[in-house]
């Protein structure tokens, strides 16, 4: 018998693998329950927020990008990047466009980090689709 906890848990993981790629919740969150923030991600953002209906996962995804660039964040650019690759919600040329976009708007230090982001996505998704099954 599973718990209401446990029901949304594996909905908040399912989303975050939805998200970012089949494997990716078991990676980063793999002893939830334990640690409030874990649990509060995991079965809060990812299984209340980005499960809602009102918005595509593209949609959401891109209006984190936005907010991400606006922030600087190379880093976190780099896995929403690779999440709409490996989703195919965006495309390398789609993200490059994105991030001259976001220059004007975020100013042109924080666009490179985004760039450097997206390009690192790239390269992480040219290896792992060169990768043999």
């Amino acid at each position: 018998m599973t718990t209401n906890g446990d029901e949304r848990w594996n909905r908040g993981t399912e989303a975050m693998d939805a998200v970012y790629g089949e494997g990716f919740s078991a990676t980063y969150y793999p002893q939830p329950r334990e640690m409030p923030y874990h649990r509060e991600t995991v079965e809060h953002l990812f299984g209340d927020i980005w499960s809602r209906p009102g918005l595509s996962v593209r949609d959401r995804r891109l209006l984190v990008i936005g907010v991400t660039a606006a922030l600087g964040r190379g880093d976190l650019i780099r896995i929403q990047a690779l999440g709409a690759l490996r989703n195919g919600e965006l495309s390398p040329e789609e993200l490059r466009e994105g991030a001259l976009q976001l220059a004007f708007y975020t100013g042109w230090g924080n666009a490179t980090s985004v760039d450097r982001g997206i390009e690192d996505a790239i390269a992480d998704h040219e290896k792992e689709r060169a990768r043999p099954l």
